[in-house]
């Protein structure tokens, strides 16, 4: 589940391994790229990490925000992303 923290979306994906974790995040940039709303994350090994607020909105959480996580979650979900 997505976690409020510090005014951010925040999330953790673990995958099977490292090329999985990495597919996943390809997938993402295209999606982030796609809604013109970029997420701060980072990736360590199988583990994708996830921080969202809209600097645009004075780094709050904003709908933009909602509608990538929800993104996120579906190609989470497609790659067998677990909670980390």
């Amino acid at each position: 589940m997505w976690t409020e923290q510090d005014n951010a979306l925040c999330r953790t994906f673990r995958f099977t391994d490292f090329k999985i974790a990495f597919s996943f995040m390809s997938d993402v940039a295209e999606e982030a790229e796609f809604q013109d709303h970029h997420p701060w994350w980072s990736n360590e090994y199988n583990t994708v990490s996830f921080r969202l607020r809209t600097h645009s909105a004075g780094n709050v959480i904003s709908d933009k925000d909602r509608k990538l996580a929800a993104s996120i979650d579906i190609l989470a979900a497609e790659y067998g992303g677990q909670e980390g």
